[in-house]
């Protein structure tokens, strides 16, 4: 045997040697709890994304109940309605005999689910190395590991072909990206602030104020960002906040608005992230050049 096919023999088993240790090791949350057992068949999903994420990964059908904010796929408003991660029925969801509750690090009912015998798996979802590892990790749960890539593959995709819209005029062009009136922000750590650099965007929001800061509306004053991006309805008044009418991106009409459902796809992190980046390109290349 030459030495060359000798190599890529060994190649080949190392690889599937690595493939096997990493599907011996055990499925952990963001707490580190590992997941004991086969894939459920009963699921409660107290968070939206996680809802997605589970819907996109083909176990729509598994779900007994969500929260009360999940509303995509639409097959998900028929379940139950229990409430949400401050305020979920625990004796509903107990009820409905989940194999698992998904639900997010900062739930104050997971501990109670699980002095209740019931299993929990917590995810964070801030950034996109998260919702990529939620998104792996579920996958393994429901026995479906390929799915993940597959549905990753799909994201940065859509995120490629969002970039390639961007106009170039707008490539390095700092952006606010308003979460709520308060005003909270999406910083650049965040997964939305992580798409608009994917996109070419400069955010306004240092990386050191974390992933959705709150911020005095003199920053905003201050730092006058040359793209707006918000609800349409805060859009439309934003102009009246103290100051705000000097922004430079209001003044030149350098804003996008979205309605609230568009909007939502955009604030909400899972496997719908590449269809916000486009959402954000159509906008920015509809804005009237400056």
């Amino acid at each position: 045997m030459s030495a060359m096919r000798l190599l890529r023999r060994l190649a080949g088993l190392l690889a599937l040697c690595a493939g096997v240790a990493a599907a011996a090791e055990p499925v952990r949350d963001d707490r580190g709890v590992a997941w004991q057992g086969g894939p459920p068949r009963r699921i409660v999903s107290l968070l939206p994304s996680l809802t997605e994420t589970v819907c996109a990964l083909g176990a729509c059908d598994r779900l007994v109940g969500v929260d009360r904010f999940s509303d995509w796929p639409a097959q998900v408003n028929t379940l139950p309605r229990l409430g949400g991660l401050d305020d979920a029925s625990v004796e509903r969801i107990v009820a409905l005999r989940p194999d698992v509750v998904l639900a997010a690090r900062s739930a104050r009912v997971a501990e109670r689910f699980e002095a209740l015998g019931l299993k929990v798996l917590v995810f964070d979802s801030d950034n996109h190395a998260q919702v990529r590892h939620s998104t792996e990790a579920l996958a393994r749960v429901l026995g479906q590991p390929q799915r993940a890539a597959q549905l990753w593959a799909a994201i940065h995709r859509d995120e490629t072909a969002a970039a390639a819209r961007i106009p170039p005029r707008l490539r390095g062009r700092s952006v606010y990206f308003e979460v709520d009136s308060t005003p909270y922000a999406a910083g650049t750590t965040s997964f939305i602030g992580e798409t608009l650099q994917r996109l070419g965007l400069r955010n306004v929001v240092p990386a050191e104020y974390g992933a959705f800061p709150r911020l005095n509306p003199e920053f905003l004053v201050r730092r006058s960002p040359d793209l707006v991006m918000a609800m349409d309805r805060e859009l439309a008044t934003m102009a009246a906040r103290p100051g705000w009418h000097t922004l430079r991106a209001l003044k030149d009409g350098q804003t996008c608005g979205f309605e609230s459902e568009r909007y939502v796809l955009l604030i909400r992190p899972g496997p719908r992230m590449g269809e916000a980046a486009l959402a954000i390109a159509d906008c920015l290349a509809g804005l009237p050049e400056r």
